[in-house]
C-alpha cells in the first residue's frame, strides 16, 4: 500500500484524475491524503465531491476554510461570493447526501509511518504551541459541533477574524472561531501565536513582528502536511519544523501534486490556468 498526500484540488476535477492515473492509484491498494479545499474557484467542484466521495476508506480528507464556506452558504446562511464557482454543487441533485458527507469529514487526520513516525495533515498547518494531541483534541470539539443539531447555528457564527490570539481559557463560539481559523486559515503569527488574516502572497508579505507559522520551532518532532498557501508554490522556505507544503496552485495555473508520505517522491500534472 502507498499512501499519497493531495494538494488543494479546489474544482480541478480534470487533472486530479489526470494525477491519480499518473500515479496508478488503486483504491483497493492504496490510500489518498488530501490537504482540503476540495472546492471553489475551479470549474468543477460538483465533480471533484463526487469523485472523493466515492473513493470512500480510500481517501481521507480534510475541511479546507472554501469546504467550510461551501457549508456556511449552504447550512449557514451565507452568501456567495463574487468569486464562487459552488452553484453547480447548490443546485445538484445529490446535494444533501454530498453536503452531509463533506460536513462529517475531519478538520486533521494523523498517521504513523515507519519511515517518518508521526504524520499529522490539516488544511493550513499547527500552532507552535500546541501538541498533535493537543490539536487533534481541539480539531475533534469543532468536529463534535459539525456533527451536532446545532451545527447550523455554528455555521452561522463560524466567520470572523476575532479572537485572533489562541487562550486555553476561550469557551464557545469564541474558542471554536480560533481553532477553525488556526487549522483552516493560517499563514502568518507572531511569537505569541497570534494570527495576521491580511497578508495571503508569499513569505515576503510579512507584516512586521509576523512570520510564517512553520519558521517557528515546537516541542515535538511530528512531521505536519498543509495545503492553503498556493503562493508557496510548495516550498516552506526556511521551516524549522518537519513540514511539507501541498498547495501547488493547481487553480491559478500552477500544478495538482501528489506526495508519497513513505518515499517522499513529489509527482505533479500541470493545471489548466483559471486566471
Amino acid at each position: 500500500m502507498t499512501v499519497y498526500a493531495v494538494g488543494d484540488l479546489q474544482g480541478c476535477h480534470a487533472e486530479f484524475v489526470e494525477l491519480l492515473e499518473r500515479i496508478d492509484f488503486d483504491p483497493a491498494r492504496d490510500r489518498l491524503w488530501l490537504a482540503g479545499d476540495l472546492v471553489n474557484r475551479g470549474p468543477e467542484s460538483l465533480a471533484c465531491l463526487r469523485e472523493v466521495r466515492a473513493l470512500g476508506d480510500a481517501a481521507s480528507t480534510v475541511l479546507g476554510n472554501h469546504d467550510l464556506h461551501l457549508l456556511a452558504v449552504a447550512r449557514g446562511g451565507a452568501r456567495l461570493n463574487r468569486k464562487d464557482t459552488l452553484d453547480e454543487i447548490l443546485s445538484a441533485p445529490d446535494r444533501e447526501p454530498l453536503l452531509d458527507w463533506l460536513q462529517s469529514r475531519p478538520l486533521l487526520v494523523r498517521q504513523d509511518f515507519a519511515d517518518h513516525e508521526d504524520t499529522l495533515m490539516t488544511h493550513a498547518g499547527l500552532l507552535p504551541r500546541w501538541s498533535a494531541d493537543e490539536a487533534a483534541a481541539l480539531a475533534a470539539e469543532v468536529e463534535a459541533r459539525l456533527a451536532s443539531e446545532s451545527s447550523g447555528a455554528f455555521l452561522e457564527r463560524m466567520y470572523g477574524n476575532e479572537p485572533s490570539c489562541w487562550q486555553a481559557s476561550l469557551d464557545g463560539i469564541d474558542r471554536l472561531r480560533v481553532i477553525v481559523n488556526v487549522l483552516t486559515r493560517m499563514r502568518f503569527i507572531d511569537a505569541d501565536g497570534c494570527l495576521d488574516f491580511r497578508a495571503k502572497e508569499g513569505l515576503d508579505s510579512a507584516p512586521a513582528g509576523f512570520a510564517p507559522w512553520f519558521r517557528y520551532p515546537r516541542r515535538d518532532d511530528v512531521r505536519l502536511l498543509f495545503g492553503h498557501w498556493a503562493a508557496l508554490e510548495g516550498r516552506a522556505e526556511g521551516a524549522r519544523v518537519r513540514t511539507e507544503a501541498l498547495d501547488t496552485g493547481c487553480v491559478w495555473g500552477g500544478c495538482l501534486t501528489a506526495l508519497n508520505l513513505t518515499t517522499g517522491e513529489r509527482i505533479g500534472v500541470p493545471g489548466r490556468r483559471r486566471r
